[in-house]
């Protein structure tokens, strides 16, 4: 196993931190953007409108789907940039990485003709409808309705922490279409539009005051069965694939790294002294040395994935471990910097912009979304130690 890049690989980095020096705001503050944020949404479309003048939106799909094929360490190398310069997401987690690979692998020819290309084109956004009030990490026991009448479902139910449904022009959407099936057998998968009548979205603002969460409720909404993807009551089973791409989340090891260096950038400037010196300068070096162990793990996953071999709880180890770290760099970061650390962006004696007082407060989220730290530290008990899982 070695970590070495290639010059195609460098070349690759040159040419993604030359494009982002363009394509991104020189006033955009001295921390990352908001990545995940809805508050600053024209500035992600229009930098997802410079990636697609790239080819950059999807560059992992297969290249008759518009993408470039890229391989996992390339894929690699554009996240960690990306990251790194704090560019905005612009529905991509949703877009590329969730509805595009699910409609290459189960979708019909009429699926992928009409949704993938708006997707590379940077012409359309998405909203996940998964989670319930009463299924979360429990997902299968969702109880949104969708019953059959004729050519169309009539849809009925509530779906919650649906990220960026405020902006979203088509939603993807898990529902129970067989009430008396047990309960992952009875799930469909279907596409609709937003602008559909009986859809109504709730805002929900987080701790950090961002509205990136909502509720969308469904009341007799009418969806298309040409939009279900896959089989009826087959939707878990569509629901759970995804194409192989790259699962490095080098995305939060670089995210973390451009905090340290901001850090440590307020320790060489300011020179605490005391007793306060060594324990500051001893607790960074020790969140950078854990920094770069998150690194190499990233790096051993994607190297696993161009080697053909599958990360599975590999992929489980590097989330749990950069997510958390993410949260203990901000927590300390806002202890480092003293009360400015807890002002607002708005406030003129706010340090980094704010960036790390937002930081503290959005990164409790990451440990949860994608399967909580509980859930990843259960796969990683039952599929890399071989515990037994009850």
């Amino acid at each position: 196993m070695e970590f070495k890049f290639t010059e195609e690989h460098n070349a690759l980095r040159a040419e993604v931190r030359a494009f982002l020096a363009d394509a991104l705001p020189a006033e955009r503050g001295a921390g990352p953007v908001r990545p995940t944020s809805q508050e600053n949404w024209p500035e992600q479309m229009d930098f997802m409108k410079k990636l697609a003048k790239k080819g950059w939106v999807a560059p992992a799909w297969p290249k008759e789907y518009g993408g470039l094929a890229w391989s996992h360490i390339k894929q690699m190398v554009f996240s960690e940039e990306i990251s790194y310069a704090g560019a905005p997401d612009g529905g991509r987690v949703f877009n590329v990485g969730m509805i595009g690979p699910t409609l290459i692998v189960h979708g019909s020819p009429e699926q992928k003709a009409e949704h993938l290309p708006r997707i590379t084109d940077a012409d359309v956004t998405w909203c996940q409808g998964y989670s319930e009030p009463g299924a979360g990490s429990d997902l299968a026991a969702l109880q949104t309705r969708a019953v059959r009448d004729g050519d169309d479902y009539v849809v009925n139910g509530q779906k919650i922490w649906t990220t960026g449904a405020h902006h979203a022009d088509w939603c993807f959407l898990l529902v129970r279409s067989d009430p008396d099936a047990p309960k992952h057998k009875g799930i469909s998968f279907l596409l609709v539009d937003m602008k559909s009548p009986g859809i109504q979205v709730r805002p929900i603002v987080n701790m950090a005051g961002y509205h990136e969460f909502n509720e969308v409720f469904f009341e007799d909404v009418r969806i298309p069965v040409r939009n279900r993807v896959g089989e009826e009551n087959n939707g878990w089973y569509v629901a759970m694939t995804l194409l192989d791409f790259e699962r490095s989340n080098v995305a939060s090891i670089a995210a973390n790294q451009r905090q340290l260096e901001m850090l440590i950038s307020d320790m060489k400037a300011r020179g605490p002294g005391g007793a306060y010196r060594d324990i500051l300068r001893h607790r960074l070096a020790e969140l950078w040395l854990s920094n770069e162990t998150g690194r190499l793990l990233s790096y051993r996953t994607a190297w696993m994935q161009e080697a053909g071999r599958i990360a599975n709880y590999e992929a489980s180890v590097i989330k749990v471990f950069a997510t958390e770290l993410g949260a203990k760099i901000t927590n300390f970061g806002v202890n480092q910097l003293g009360p400015a650390g807890y002002l607002e962006p708005e406030s003129k004696n706010a340090v980094f912009d704010g960036n790390m007082e937002k930081g503290h407060l959005v990164n409790v989220s990451p440990q949860i979304y994608s399967g909580s730290s509980e859930i990843q530290r259960n796969i990683i008990a039952t599929r890399g130690l071989g515990l037994p899982r009850d």
